[in-house]
């Protein structure tokens, strides 16, 4: 059964740093397209980052220069360090990965329904 279990949720003040993280767990294939996304209340969901099996990363620009996707292959763990924190930030962030016949390369992120497999979500709030 795969899993996503994202953490590292937590309240900051605007210009603060956080990383989340998100353990991808029962999955076949490690090397599959992943992203995160984020929700904030009364908002739609909106595409934040996202890497393609061979590694290439794409930012949405509102967060382009102070996000970065990467991950630990050997430990199948996605993370998004997150600098410069501003209060539109705050969100309910979750993990998502797709099966390799829908996604190798490219960017899906604002095509949210490649993505088969989701996490419950962290919840991030940042305060001016």
């Amino acid at each position: 059964q795969e899993q996503l279990v994202e953490s590292g949720g937590d309240s900051a003040q605007a210009g603060g740093s956080l990383t989340l993280s998100c353990v991808a767990s029962g999955f076949i294939y490690r090397d599959v397209c992943m992203a995160w996304f984020r929700q904030a209340p009364g908002k739609e969901r909106e595409g934040v980052a996202s890497r393609d099996t061979p590694g290439f990363t794409t930012y949405a620009d509102t967060v382009k220069g102070r996000f970065t996707i990467s991950k630990d292959t050997r430990k199948n763990i996605l993370y998004l360090q997150m600098n410069n924190l501003k209060p539109e930030d705050t969100a309910m962030y979750y993990c998502a990965a797709a099966e390799p016949e829908d996604c190798y390369s490219g960017s899906f992120l604002d095509a949210p329904q490649t993505y088969k497999h989701w996490g419950k979500g962290t919840r991030v709030t940042v305060s001016s």
